[in-house]
Order: C-alpha cells, then sequence, then structure tokens
C-alpha cells in the first residue's frame, strides 16, 4: 500500500538518524528472550526539533479540561501522526520482530511534564485489550530524552513469558492507567530502566510488565507509543466495536478487522478509543 506523504511528513522522513539499520540477530533474540528492546535510532537532532515542535502543535489542539494521557488514537485524527506511525525506520524495526504481514492500530502520547505526580503502575498492556492472539508490539519514541531523573519507562525483564498477571483497580487520581499488577508479583531484580535519547524508539511486547514514576525533576518527559499486530491478530468486536486497523506491511489474508480510513484532517480525539467517523 503506497500513502501519500504530506509535506510534514517529507520533512520527517528526511531527517532520519544515519545510524538507522535492521535488527540483527542478536538483537532479534534479546527481544524474545526480554520481552524489549530500547535505544533504536530513527531520528536525527532536526528531526526531534520538528517532532518537539510538533507535540506543541498536538498537545495544543487538546481542549484543557482533556488530559492528553487520557486520549488515544492519534493516528486517526491526525494525518501528521498517521505518516509518523508510518516511518519506514519504524515499520522495519517491529517487522524484525513480528514478520512482515502486519497492522498499526493504535497512537498516544504519555507526557509527564515537570514536577508531575502522575505514575503508570506496574501493568501488561495486554489486559486492557480484546486482542487474540496477544501479540501486539508498542514502539515508544522519545520526543525529549528520558531517564531515570524525569521518570523513564521501566520494565520487568522476561515477565512477557509467565502470562497473564493478577492485576487489581487502583482508583488514585495521580495514576494514569488503573490497572495495576499484585504488587507480590513484581520482580525486583529484574526492574531495567529504559532510559533513551530524543529521537530513538524502544519495542515491547504487550504481555511485558511496564510502568513509570512521577517526574520529579524540571524535564519535561514525553513518549509516543504506536501499537502494531500481526495480521493474523483478531479484536472481538463485541468488546471494542471502534476498533480499526491500518496496514503497516505486507498483506492481511486474514481480514479479520475492520480497516479505517487514512484520515486528510489535522484534528485531535477528545476521549479514549474514538471512530475514525467521529472525525469527519
Amino acid at each position: 500500500m503506497t500513502i501519500p506523504v504530506s509535506n510534514v511528513g517529507r520533512k520527517l522522513k528526511s531527517s532520519l538518524d544515519s545510524r538507522v539499520r535492521r535488527l540483527s540477530n542478536r538483537e532479534k533474540k534479546q527481544f524474545s528472550r526480554n520481552g524489549y528492546i530500547k535505544n533504536l535510532p530513527v531520528f536525527a537532532p532536526d528531526g526531534v526539533a520538528r517532532l518537539q515542535k510538533m507535540f506543541d502543535d498536538w498537545s495544543g489542539r487538546v481542549p484543557e479540561d482533556i488530559d492528553i494521557n487520557r486520549v488515544n488514537m492519534w493516528h486517526k485524527a491526525s494525518r501528521t501522526f498517521f505518516e509518523l506511525c508510518h516511518t519506514p525506520a519504524i515499520l522495519d524495526y517491529v517487522e524484525d520482530v513480528i514478520g512482515p504481514n502486519f497492522y498499526q492500530w493504535g497512537g498516544q502520547f504519555f507526557v509527564k511534564y515537570p514536577n508531575d505526580g502522575s505514575e503508570v503502575p506496574w501493568h501488561q498492556d495486554s489486559q486492557y485489550w480484546p486482542l487474540s492472539p496477544e501479540r501486539t508490539v508498542t514502539a515508544w519514541l522519545a520526543i525529549y530524552d528520558t531517564d531515570a531523573t524525569n521518570a523513564a519507562m521501566q520494565v520487568i525483564r522476561g515477565s512477557h513469558k509467565k502470562g497473564a498477571y493478577t492485576h487489581h483497580i487502583n482508583d488514585a487520581p495521580n495514576l494514569v492507567l488503573q490497572k495495576e499488577v499484585d504488587a507480590n508479583e513484581i520482580d525486583q531484580e529484574n526492574i531495567v530502566t529504559l532510559d533513551m535519547k530524543a529521537g530513538e524508539i524502544s519495542l515491547h511486547d504487550s504481555r511485558l510488565i511496564h510502568g513509570s514514576g512521577p517526574n520529579a525533576s524540571d524535564r519535561r518527559r514525553c513518549g509516543i507509543t504506536m501499537r502494531y499486530c500481526p495480521t493474523e491478530v483478531k479484536c472481538d468486536l463485541s468488546v471494542w466495536p471502534t476498533f480499526e486497523t491500518y496496514l503497516a506491511r505486507g498483506v492481511d489474508k486474514h481480514r479479520h478487522n475492520p480497516m479505517g480510513p487514512i484520515t486528510k484532517h489535522e484534528k485531535c480525539p477528545t476521549k479514549s478509543s474514538m471512530h475514525s467517523s467521529e472525525f469527519n
């Protein structure tokens, strides 16, 4: 599928890091073993500057009474965001871990401003999505440098291999998400902090336990999540009727899920899991 590219998209695609590459066999095995891989280069400094300016534009569209962390499906609302999710260098990395036929279905910001008390509790993404089999891979793009001091994402290495963990509901007002893995199931010895430079991505398996603490620094921490699945993954539409897919690579011979239209607009979501028809 050939996607016409906007002027903004062309500028981003011309701002790739010179170190962009395909994953080595060692890195593929690392992802399979650990459930994540980090520090994959995508954008050069001029591309990062464009991303930061674009984030200011995107976040400025969100109504003041809406938390940008609690809305998603930006790729349905913004043509520029859609094109970002379909950046060939990002798709190359994704293809190397899930195979040649896959679709993109999600796009969201996770932002922590300086001295922000919000937290993301330990959780598995797969607990939120009625997708089978559980094979979503998330690309997390750092718009700003992220490390332990400004609340970088942390993961439990290898936890994706141990099935579904027990989650409980935590309604604390500072939590971005409410489902939380029981504390006694967290393997403290395998906690890894995903420090990254702006313009790099990490990839993680939907079954990997991960979370992040509050940002106690004076630096902004912002990432974009982009979700991808092999085409054999099927959504239970009775649970998630607004689910739509966008073929990113290869072919979809299964046709399990509805395919969404590629937007021509530059809008923003105002609630979670909106259908593409709501942006027309």
